[in-house]
């Protein structure tokens, strides 16, 4: 949850009842009404009875302490990014979702669509629906066949993976390449990898690449052995990422056409070699990449906001898996204690649903 949550802690914990009875009610009547709140509507509202005089000293110590701030000279106060982040971790009260919010969740999810695809932009029309915030949807990786993929280069340290499942998802996935890769060099990775994918998952093929890249240093192996024993050549970094193969006395071995033969050999089997090296590169970075789809059920651009709030849960499947995540975006000036548990009820309520659907 960030830094801020054990200085947070830490300041709470130093504070006194009416210290932390002021700054909760400043944070509560906040993200109700979005306005500052000034001393005199606290007075009427504290459990004890104190002068405005009074609150206005604490008001000014909860400033100093960074959990409030005053937007105008003479307005009252409002919760800073650091007060919020403690209210939220601390003193939040969190009820179950109210059954009205929950009959809309589950009416919405209530279809028998075998499709995850769907479920999941009902989810965030629901999710936006029932909040009226901006949602987030976070679709599991796909493990199934895949027909076709490509390569797409972004910039030296960023590119795209399109990949096509044969039920006919697409997915786009963000990587990292390995350093030196070119855009001719991607295309080469996506037709090889296009000539076996053959309905099998990512999985499955790095298994095939597995068996390439052991195949052709085997081939290396059987056909320099005799070139090492001679002394004509010798391994560096043997068995290693950067393994070479270095030819000692050139001139020598022109003499002998078998051993030029042989040599041609190994050097066309060693660029394949580092060609599928740099494949098999490529796919655990397509596996490990941020295979998200990110569904927005509201116009609302707010990732370029600074001052918005995402409530995010992840949800997963029968086996406890971590599998996807839903959230809902908005202003910092949500009403947490009602987002909070519907967040919670609809991760939950999906990660039973899209369980119910791979069991069958």
């Amino acid at each position: 949850m960030g830094s801020g949550m054990n200085d947070g802690t830490n300041i709470l914990s130093e504070m006194n009842d009416r210290s932390r009875e002021v700054f909760r009610r400043v944070v509560e009547s906040y993200l109700s009404s979005g306005d500052p709140v000034g001393s005199r509507t606290l007075t009427r509202a504290m459990s004890e009875k104190v002068s405005a005089a009074t609150i206005r000293n604490v008001m000014n110590d909860l400033e100093y302490l960074g959990l409030l701030g005053s937007p105008h000279i003479s307005a009252g106060r409002i919760p800073t990014q650091l007060g919020l982040r403690l209210f939220v971790d601390s003193l939040l009260e969190v009820a179950p979702p109210d059954a009205e919010d929950r009959a809309m969740i589950d009416e919405t999810l209530g279809s028998n669509s075998p499709d995850v695809g769907s479920l999941l932009d009902r989810v965030g029309a629901a999710l936006s629906g029932v909040t009226r915030g901006a949602s987030l949807v976070l679709t599991p990786k796909h493990e199934a066949a895949i027909k076709h993929l490509e390569f797409v280069s972004l910039s030296p340290e960023r590119a795209l993976v399109v990949i096509v499942f044969g039920d006919g998802q697409v997915e786009n996935r963000l990587f990292t390449p390995p350093a030196g890769q070119t855009p001719s060099s991607m295309r080469e990775a996506a037709n090889f990898l296009n000539s076996i994918v053959e309905g099998r998952t990512l999985s499955e093929m790095k298994t095939v690449i597995r068996r390439e890249i052991a195949k052709r240093r085997q081939e290396i192996d059987t056909l320099a052995r005799e070139l090492v024993e001679s002394g004509l050549v010798l391994w560096e970094d043997e068995g290693g990422r950067n393994e070479r193969l270095i030819v000692r006395g050139r001139a020598n071995l022109l003499n002998a056409d078998t051993k030029e033969e042989d040599l041609e050999r190994i050097r066309s089997l060693f660029d394949d070699l580092e060609r599928k090296r740099d494949i098999a590169d490529f796919l655990d970075l397509t596996e490990s990449g941020d295979g998200v789809r990110i569904f927005i059920g509201s116009e609302n651009k707010l990732f370029s906001l600074s001052g918005s709030s995402l409530v995010v849960s992840p949800y997963m499947n029968a086996d406890r898996k971590i599998i996807g995540a839903i959230g809902v975006i908005g202003p910092t000036r949500l009403n947490y204690g009602r987002i909070v548990p519907i967040v919670d009820y609809t991760a939950q309520l999906v990660g039973r649903m899209i369980g119910d659907r791979t069991e069958r």
